[in-house]
C-alpha cells in the first residue's frame, strides 16, 4: 500500500528506525463500535496508538489504537470506550461528543476489513457508517469549517457532507492538517512538508524540516513532530519552525495540539501531555513494549 511506502520511506530519509513509525501508521484490525462509554472494566496497557483527540464537551483525553478506543487521565489506568477492539487507523474529534474515524474492523466482529468512514455522536458509545464501507482505509483525518479532509491510498479525499468525496491530489504522505480557517493544506512526506491552497489539488515543493506529524490548533498555533520525537512550534503556517523540546520516548505516533497550550503527543514509550505550549511534558500512560 501506498501508505505503507510513504511512512517507510519517510523514517528511511530521517535515518531513523522503520518500525516503530510503520506499526503506528499501519494495521488491520480497528474501527469502532461500541455500547457504552466505559461500559467495560478494562484497564490495560496502551499499543499501536494511531490518534489523539479531547472532547470539548467535557475535557476527556481519547485515545485511538489498534485494538480500540480508549479514555485517560492523568494518575488513572486506561479505559476502553465500548467494547470495541476494532482498528482505529485515521481518527480526529470534530465538535462535542463528536468524532470521526477509518480504519478496519477487529477479527471477529461483523465490521469489514476496511470500515469507511465512519462517526459517533456519543463520545465512542456507538459508531455510524457515513460512506465508504468496505472501500477506505483514511490513515489520517482533519477538519476544518465543516470539510473533512482525508488520506487515503496514497491519495487526498475531501467531503463536506461525510458521504460523498472529491479525490484531488495524489502523493506520497504520512499525515495532513487543514488550517483553522480552511485555505491552507499540509502534508508530511519525504521531503519535508507540502503545502496546497488549492484545498488538496495541488502541492507545492516540500520545505525543511521532515516532520512526521502536524497538528494545527490556531492559525498561528502550528505544531510539528519529527521522526525523532523533536516538538516545533510554527506561526506562520509552516514556512519557519522553532525547536521546542524532545518528547520523553523518541519516535512519534501521533499528535495533536488541543489549542496554543495543551498539545498531546504519543511516541513509543506513551502517550505524554503539555500545558505549556510544548515546552514540558508529562505523561499520561504508558505504552506497552
Amino acid at each position: 500500500m501506498i501508505a505503507r511506502v510513504a511512512a517507510r520511506t519517510l523514517l528511511a530519509v530521517a535515518g531513523t528506525s522503520v518500525a516503530s513509525l510503520v506499526l503506528a501508521a499501519c494495521g488491520d484490525g480497528s474501527s469502532g463500535t461500541g455500547t457504552t462509554a466505559d461500559a467495560s472494566d478494562s484497564s490495560e496497557m496502551l499499543s499501536h496508538v494511531h490518534g489523539l483527540g479531547v472532547d470539548p464537551a467535557d475535557g476527556r483525553v481519547y485515545v485511538a489504537t489498534h485494538n480500540g478506543l480508549y479514555t485517560v487521565a492523568k494518575d488513572g489506568k486506561p479505559k476502553l470506550v465500548g467494547d470495541s477492539r476494532d482498528d482505529f487507523m485515521g481518527f480526529t474529534v470534530t465538535g462535542e461528543n463528536t468524532f470521526i474515524a477509518s480504519g478496519h474492523g477487529a477479527e471477529g466482529s461483523d465490521r469489514p476489513g476496511n470500515v469507511g468512514l465512519i462517526e459517533t455522536k456519543d463520545a465512542g458509545r456507538t459508531w455510524t457508517s457515513r460512506s465508504l464501507s468496505g472501500e477506505a482505509d483514511f490513515h489520517s483525518l482533519d477538519s476544518a469549517k465543516g470539510t473533512v479532509y482525508g488520506y487515503e491510498a496514497g491519495r487526498v479525499r475531501v467531503s463536506s457532507d461525510l458521504k460523498s468525496w472529491d479525490g484531488r491530489a495524489t502523493l506520497e504522505a504520512l499525515d495532513l492538517a487543514v488550517s483553522p480557517a480552511g485555505d491552507k493544506l499540509l502534508a508530511t512526506t519525504a521531503d519535508g512538508v507540502v503545502a496546497s491552497t488549492d484545498g488538496g489539488r495541488t502541492f507545492g515543493k516540500g520545505t525543511e524540516p521532515v516532520q512526521a506529524f502536524l497538528s494545527w490548533s490556531a492559525e498561528k498555533s502550528l505544531f510539528g513532530i519529527d521522526p525523532s520525537g523533536k516538538l516545533s512550534g510554527s506561526a506562520d503556517g509552516g514556512k519557519s519552525w522553532k525547536e521546542l523540546t524532545t518528547v520523553p520516548g523518541g519516535q512519534p505516533q501521533a499528535l495533536t495540539a488541543v489549542n496554543a497550550d495543551h498539545i498531546l503527543a504519543a511516541t513509543v514509550t506513551g502517550v505524554y501531555e503539555s500545558r505549556d505550549g510544548g515546552k514540558t511534558f508529562s505523561e499520561l500512560a504508558p505504552l506497552a513494549s
